[in-house]
């Protein structure tokens, strides 16, 4: 039973709003009232507040956090609004190289697949799901969300996230240990020399999707470097722009790497070890698992000859079934992915990536955790696509997750 409406904060007309909406359909739930981004955010920065974006009597709903991305116009507000909270670091101490005034944010134009200002358009991003997370319970004081604002925050963060999951005995790879904040390509150098970790991956604190990803390794004997990501440079006047690419560069170059390293280090990165994955007819794989309502539903491999495995760089698909997987591998990944989502008592759903190691005592390791991971094709769970499966649990269940009581303050 339906109980609470559901608000989507999404961007309207894309797949995942028009997947949630067909699936509310179909099994028999009303459609979500969307609220889109750049509405919201336009409103606050002309002085409104959430309410005023709202364009209905709307009664306490349960609350559903999409992705922000894909469309240019809510970039670009979220940069304005990272402009406005000022340089204060929220990336581990670390300030960002390039910034945007809040002038010349409303005046910017799209570059395709340029990477503008990640440190800056986090702040936005943090400032926007704090925003909506007091608005909303100044509206509706008991007021749930599917996924908790302050949670999404934590888990956008590679670095905090895998502290935090750390913390909760969540095996997840090891980090590289340093001296002094890594702000730099050269104590970048230095902290893996001394930790004699040579093979890392650097990651943008903040990227998804592959973007700012690097695969790192230095030959300990010659100093030979090699650094594979998604990440394209272009150098002009006097500055160096950086975009992502939808394909797998190899950099070998010390200038190159050390360009793109300092521009990395500066946004803020979380770096770790680079751990051999398990493979499948030579092919390194991992695998996406979505958990909602502390169940672990659909789950796909990501294939790959390169050391990333994101699908969108046409890596292959398939399905554990498919590829033989034993029962054994898959309890393992989803009691890591199940335990990682336990981490977020005040949340519901995200996808899990997972790695196994080879040999014959496989163990699983958390990568990733996805706040919108269950954008997932031609998988089903028990005859259900992602959306359908998460809507019927709604449906069945009367929406809980085990920290709201806590969280909210209540006895």
């Amino acid at each position: 039973m339906d109980i609470k409406p559901m608000l989507l904060i999404g961007n309207p007309n894309n797949r995942r709003t028009q997947g949630l909406q067909e699936a509310r359909h179909r099994v028999g739930l009303q459609p979500a009232v969307v609220l889109p981004y750049d509405e919201l955010l336009q409103t606050w920065r002309q002085g409104g507040t959430m309410i005023d974006a709202i364009h209905s009597n709307l009664p306490e709903p349960l609350i559903r956090i999409d992705a922000p991305g894909e469309v240019w116009e809510v970039e670009r507000e979220l940069l304005y609004l990272g402009a406005i909270q000022g340089r204060s670091p929220l990336l581990n101490g670390i300030d960002d190289t390039e910034a945007f005034s809040p002038e010349q944010t409303l005046m910017m134009e799209q570059e395709w697949g340029r990477i503008y200002a990640p440190a800056q358009w986090f702040r936005g991003w943090k400032a926007c799901l704090e925003r909506i997370g007091r608005e909303a319970r100044e509206m509706w004081p008991d007021v749930r969300f599917m996924n908790d604002p302050a949670d999404i925050g934590l888990m956008f963060d590679k670095r905090d996230c895998q502290q935090h999951l750390s913390r909760h005995g969540i095996l997840v790879p090891p980090t590289l240990q340093s001296l002094q904040p890594v702000r730099s390509y050269d104590i970048l150098r230095t902290a893996m020399e001394l930790a004699r970790m040579h093979r890392v991956f650097v990651k943008l604190a903040s990227g998804s999707g592959a973007s700012g990803v690097v695969a790192y390794q230095v030959n300990p004997l010659t100093g030979a470097e090699i650094a594979i990501t998604t990440v394209g440079m272009e150098h002009a006047q006097g500055q160096t722009i950086f975009y992502n690419e939808g394909r797998l560069r190899r950099y070998t170059s010390r200038e190159e790497i050390s360009v793109l390293m300092n521009w990395l280090c500066a946004e803020g990165v979380q770096i770790e070890r680079w751990m051999p994955k398990a493979t499948l007819e030579q092919r390194a794989y991992d695998i996406r698992q979505l958990v909602a309502g502390g169940q672990a539903g659909h789950a796909i491999m990501r294939l790959s000859s390169t050391p990333i495995t994101n699908l969108h760089l046409r890596n292959e698909r398939m399905l554990p079934a498919e590829a033989g997987l034993a029962e054994e591998q898959m309890s393992l990944v989803r009691t890591a992915a199940q335990a990682a989502m336990s981490a977020f008592p005040c949340s519901w759903s995200a996808g899990i990536d997972v790695m196994l190691t080879g040999g014959a005592n496989p163990r699983a390791y958390v990568l990733d955790v996805n706040p919108f991971g269950d954008l997932l094709y031609r998988v089903e769970h028990h005859g259900l696509g992602t959306y359908e499966w998460e809507m019927e649990l709604l449906r069945k269940e009367p929406f809980q997750h085990a920290g709201y009581e806590h969280h909210r303050g209540l006895s």
